[in-house]
């Protein structure tokens, strides 16, 4: 049985003086290294990986066009994994806000099923057969509605939290591969001559 492995998804990026201001937020303030993505940034990112299955690898791959730009490599690589960290730190406490809010709402159907349980118990001397076990049914529909909502909170809600923090977490700790293009239009044009 062959096991395909998935084709790795570079996302490019171009450093230049012009354009390393680009994938920022141009209201920060902060140095380089510390600044917002842009939102335009985030969503090409999250565009270039539609198609991406759990197993693909992402790169970045990081294009300088002269020497002098590899100077923006490390503080735009160290903002990417910035942004991408604290937004996978926020996410886990949506995932920890969600499994609480869960279970409490689990805890909280599981009392009123006990507490008409005993209710029901106690009133089942009072009532005769027939009405007690028309009570019974009601409260069995009843206790299959009211655990419903949480039982599928529980079972099926929690995987796209797991989704987001696995792919939050692959962004933040991407390959970043450097290409350079250099210029060489002037050592062309002195060969031919």
């Amino acid at each position: 049985m062959k096991t395909s492995v998935a084709e790795p998804v570079c996302i490019y990026i171009r450093l230049d003086e012009q354009t390393v201001h680009d994938y920022f937020n141009h209201h920060d303030p902060a140095p380089l290294y510390k600044r917002q993505l842009g939102h335009e940034f985030e969503q090409y990112i999250f565009n270039s990986l539609l198609t991406s299955s759990r197993e693909t690898v992402i790169r970045y791959q990081v294009i300088c066009l002269d020497h002098a730009d590899k100077r923006f490599i490390a503080p735009v690589t160290q903002a990417i994994r910035n942004h991408f960290n604290l937004k996978k730190q926020l996410k886990e406490v949506e995932f920890a806000k969600f499994r609480q809010r869960t279970f409490r709402l689990l805890a909280g159907s599981l009392i009123i099923v006990l507490l008409f349980q005993m209710l029901l118990s106690y009133l089942t001397g009072l009532l005769d057969e027939r009405m007690s076990g028309a009570m019974h049914n009601t409260l069995d529909v009843f206790s299959w509605v009211i655990l419903w909502k949480p039982i599928d909170r529980l079972i099926f809600y929690w995987n796209p939290f797991k989704k987001d923090l696995h792919l939050l977490s692959r962004l933040a700790n991407a390959e970043v591969n450097v290409l350079e293009k250099r210029k060489t239009f002037g050592k062309e044009q002195k060969k031919a001559s």
